[in-house]
């Protein structure tokens, strides 16, 4: 979603600085501009200055809480690495960044993804390597954080690393085709 939706906040709410990354809360009552909905984060603008916040804090703008527990294989089915690993680029696909209506996954972001089973059981550990668009992006540690969480909403995961990575230096041509019809850039 990419829109420009008004909202009263029915509560004070922790939010990120786009794209600083500090935390502030915003005061309930404050007057947001919903201008990003992707991926269980919301993009919002409060007297001129964009935030982030997050999916747990969905009812500080007046939506619902999603449930966020997801199942990498169907009931009686054999969780495989292969099966987890499928979800795992799933959910990385609903990780976005605030100021880019793309995901990280179209944008070029992720370069790795290796699952591994845990002691030969059903729980497996996840180890990521993704970049950002820029070295100095202050939200860099909050789209890392983000991928972490959601990553460990994958029943069958015990154990997420995602490493941040700078080599090779991300450009305009890792992103999708669909990514850059998306952004005008085709």
């Amino acid at each position: 979603m990419h829109s420009q939706e008004t909202i009263e906040l029915t509560r004070d709410v922790e939010a990120a600085i786009v794209p600083a990354g500090d935390t502030v809360t915003l005061l309930k009552g404050a007057t947001a501009y919903l201008t990003q909905d992707l991926g269980g984060a919301f993009t919002v603008v409060v007297n001129g200055n964009m935030f982030r916040i997050q999916g747990k804090d969905a009812d500080a703008l007046g939506k619902e809480v999603a449930d966020t527990r997801i199942r990498s294989a169907a009931e009686g089915e054999e969780v495989t690495p292969e099966a987890v690993e499928t979800q795992v680029w799933e959910q990385m696909k609903t990780c976005f960044d605030p100021e880019i209506p793309v995901n990280i996954v179209d944008l070029g972001l992720i370069y790795d993804c290796a699952v591994t089973p845990i002691d030969g059981g059903n729980d497996f550990k996840v180890h990521v390597k993704m970049t950002l668009t820029a070295p100095g992006c202050g939200m860099g540690p909050m789209i890392q954080q983000d991928v972490q969480n959601k990553v460990m909403c994958i029943e069958d995961v015990a154990e997420a690393d995602v490493e941040l990575v700078w080599e090779p230096q991300w450009n305009q041509g890792m992103m999708t085709e669909a990514a850059k019809l998306q952004l005008g850039l085709m």
